[in-house]
């Protein structure tokens, strides 16, 4: 306040330092209010000019990192390592997310489904093969669904956070995004392996080990596609509104391209099913149950083989190691174009 009075600019009136220096921002004066605010803001340039400016670059030149080329290299522009921030992103996403992943009304949620499911289909055996291959089919949709429209909210809402935590440097994209991935797994696979392991049983499926946990296998990986498409179109459009909008549409577009309910799909629309995930999990699940040469019986005496049952003879029971490769790249390619995406927030270290 001394070297404002020292320039005749003394406040005529007791006023909070800061309400004062804001006014002066704003090229307002209490001297004379018929000043207008460029004369104020020029006086007050030349007082700088002849009064401060020598001694505060004096001052500025003493501060090595003020001086003009003499930045140290070996200085960090990360304050901790790649692990370390992993360590408490990875931590910190743990705490915030596990009661949101494991509350009350969700864990309600899915065990209602649970319980419907397995009574709808208590004890079904391969006579009755239509509501064994709609049970594996239900699958493959609740849980492409749950996970991707859980996942779509994911970037939006934390994007204001990204914004601010990134372009002040907190923390490398690659650490948040890995720790983000890597912490979801648990909170993701929990209820889904709950939700097959009950209603597996309940249906009376093939009791063989390896047909549970290849289809639990299935189960799982197609949780962990879906939720990367919800990650990577929430992270390209960053609204949740036309998100969810645009993920419904692409979600029915899969379900019904997936080969169950139409079996007879024009061939200019065919190409649909090359980039379904439903298409692809369905397939690797009626795998996981019936192998080529088996048979069902189809009437009195009488028994068919179940790759020629329509329901089934639309997608084959061959071809299953195409299948998990097509996913295994929509897992990876999804996942990267969410990441990419994110390069655009904030000012980001890879």
């Amino acid at each position: 306040m001394d070297y404002f009075s020292g320039i005749q600019f003394a406040p005529t009136v007791a006023m909070n330092p800061s309400d004062f220096l804001l006014d002066f921002a704003n090229g307002v004066s209490t001297r004379d209010s018929r000043e207008d605010q460029t004369s104020i803001k020029r006086t007050l340039v030349c007082a700088y000019k002849a009064n401060l400016a020598q001694s505060v670059k004096a001052e500025l030149e003493l501060d090595v990192n003020f001086r003009e080329g003499t930045e140290d290299k070996n200085v960090k522009k990360w304050p901790t390592s790649w692990w370390e921030q992993f360590s408490v992103l990875f931590r910190r996403g743990l705490k915030e997310r596990k009661h949101e992943s494991f509350s009350g009304l969700k864990i309600v949620e899915i065990l209602a489904v649970t319980v419907i499911t397995g009574l709808l289909w208590w004890q079904s055996d391969i006579s009755h093969l239509q509501d064994q291959v709609g049970l594996l089919y239900f699958y493959s949709e609740f849980w492409g669904f749950v996970p991707f429209f859980n996942a779509v909210f994911t970037f939006p809402q934390e994007r204001m956070m990204l914004e601010k935590e990134l372009s002040s440097s907190m923390y490398r994209l690659s650490s948040y995004f890995t720790a983000r991935t890597l912490g979801d797994l648990p909170m993701e696979l929990i209820l889904p392996t709950t939700f097959f392991s009950i209603t597996y049983w309940m249906a009376g499926l093939k009791p063989r080990p390896g047909n549970f946990f290849s289809g639990l296998f299935i189960n799982l990986f197609n949780v962990l596609v879906s939720q990367g498409l919800g990650l990577a179109l929430g992270a390209v459009i960053m609204d949740q509104e036309s998100a969810i909008t645009l993920g419904t549409v692409i979600m029915m577009l899969f379900l019904l391209g997936s080969g169950y309910f139409v079996q007879h799909v024009p061939k200019f629309i065919s190409w649909i099913k090359y980039i379904s995930i439903s298409q692809y999990v369905y397939k690797l699940l009626l795998g996981s149950q019936y192998k080529p040469g088996e048979t069902y019986p189809c009437g009195t005496n009488e028994t068919c083989l179940v790759e020629d049952f329509p329901s089934i003879k639309t997608l084959g029971l061959d071809g299953q190691a195409i299948s998990l490769v097509a996913l295994a790249i929509m897992l990876v390619v999804y996942r990267l174009i969410a990441y990419l995406a994110l390069m655009r927030i904030g000012v980001i270290g890879k």
